[in-house]
């Protein structure tokens, strides 16, 4: 049994508004083990950002625990929290943004290295020269600034700078929606192979289900901040239950001849509030099989071996 990095417990996160209580994300429960990576799916607007950067604290979570190697880790401040929070990084979407213009390659990626842990000159140097090669970035780009590259390797910049401290648990933010597919490629094998040699374990946010059959041991739906299907990724594809999963899978692009004439599930009807939202399951007003029994709340259940859907309509088997 591989050891448990990342949990946990009824996670929320609200954001206050002038019209009410946004839920962002709604009670989620996670278990993320040593060296596997949990993909987090659904349509923009879901919570699965907030959720990444609740787990690692840029956001304070509303409610809820977070476990860290079975550390309660929730509430830590000061140099309790700096101790674990080396452990914990991210890497962001846009890779044009989230890098510092005025800082070169060296300084983006030693920067992170000057606060978490004390080193001389010559070993932080020798730590950000390892890390880039770690990360499939040449020496010839030491002092270049982002600028002067293109996406894809400012997007090895934000990688290198999230495993300069060495972390064992990274929140992967989209890292490759902004890229070409042949970067999307090259990105995704180094991230696959830094998990084979170091163990470190992901969580992996994107919209596109291609990339997430590619990378994830297990996948998790979610809706409007709440999770309606937890899987592993070939229960998933081979028996998803939740209409909303059908329905997101149905529109996978295929040059399958024996595919193309599958039925493409179109969604109908308007988005749930997620401000004050009511009770019951937040996807029924574009369901098509919805019955009055969906106004009631919609808890997990799990309906396989470690299969677990929201849907009352799903039964066991």
């Amino acid at each position: 049994m591989s050891e448990v990095i990342l949990e946990t417990k009824g996670l929320k996160k609200y954001f206050t508004s002038r019209a009410g209580m946004l839920h962002a994300v709604d009670d989620v429960n996670i278990t993320i083990k040593a060296g596997e990576t949990l993909g987090v799916v659904g349509e923009s607007g879901c919570g699965k950002s907030t959720l990444g950067r609740t787990i690692v604290r840029l956001y304070e979570p509303t409610a809820g625990e977070i476990y860290y190697k079975g550390q309660n880790i929730t509430k830590l401040k000061g140099k309790a929290y700096k101790e674990i929070q080396s452990n914990l990084q991210m890497i962001f979407q846009d890779p044009y943004s989230s890098l510092n213009p005025r800082m070169s390659v060296s300084q983006i990626i030693a920067d992170p290295l000057k606060y978490g842990k004390h080193m001389s000159s010559k070993d932080l140097k020798d730590k950000v020269m390892s890390t880039m090669e770690a990360c499939g970035l040449p020496m010839r780009y030491y002092d270049t600034y982002p600028h002067e590259m293109d996406g894809g390797r400012r997007q090895r910049v934000g990688l290198a700078r999230a495993l300069a401290l060495d972390p064992k648990f990274i929140v992967c933010d989209e890292p490759v929606s902004a890229l070409d597919v042949f970067i999307q490629a090259q990105i995704l094998n180094q991230l696959m192979d830094l998990q084979d040699r170091q163990g470190v374990s992901y969580m992996f946010i994107t919209h596109d289900l291609c990339v997430v059959r590619h990378i994830s041991n297990h996948i998790m739906v979610m809706y409007l901040g709440e999770v309606v299907e937890y899987a592993s990724k070939e229960d998933l594809f081979q028996r998803h239950a939740h209409p909303y999963t059908q329905a997101l899978l149905s529109a996978i692009p295929t040059t399958s001849l024996d595919r193309r004439n599958r039925e493409h599930i179109l969604l109908k009807g308007e988005v749930s509030n997620p401000i004050n939202p009511k009770p019951g399951c937040r996807f029924m007003p574009r369901c098509p099989y919805a019955t009055d029994k969906c106004n009631e709340p919609q808890a997990l259940r799990e309906v396989a071996p470690n299969h677990f859907v929201a849907c009352h309509m799903v039964s066991k088997g």
